[in-house]
């Protein structure tokens, strides 16, 4: 059986150099379409009926940052939930980025 990205552990370098365009955009292949990949960073909009559900999403993300001690960049309103991952150290996204956007889709999934 073959291991999803939300199977893997998140695992971030903090040197070293982000990942070519061409080795991110066949990475995102294995995100949901949802997810777009451009100027080193990974960008999605979930969408929510109310502003408790948003908000319980951005908690449940946060435990996850916490837990991997990876952080995105959250900003919500009501109803509506974008979340922003890149590596700040390296300037760009490497594969825990994706790992991590897949573990954010998981949530998302058993809300």
């Amino acid at each position: 059986m073959v291991m999803g990205l939300a199977e893997e552990p998140v695992v971030i370098r903090h040197t070293g150099d982000p990942l070519m365009p061409a080795d991110a955009v066949e990475l995102a292949k294995d995100l949901d379409e949802e997810w777009s990949a451009s100027d080193g960073r990974l960008t999605r909009i979930y969408t929510f009926s109310n502003f408790a559900e948003a908000l319980a999403f951005v908690n449940s993300v946060g435990e996850l940052a916490e837990e991997v001690d990876h952080h995105p960049m959250i900003s919500f309103t009501w109803g509506r939930v974008e979340i922003e991952i890149w590596t700040h150290s390296i300037g760009g996204l490497q594969r825990g980025d994706f790992v991590f956007a897949a573990r954010v889709d998981k949530i998302y999934e058993h809300m």
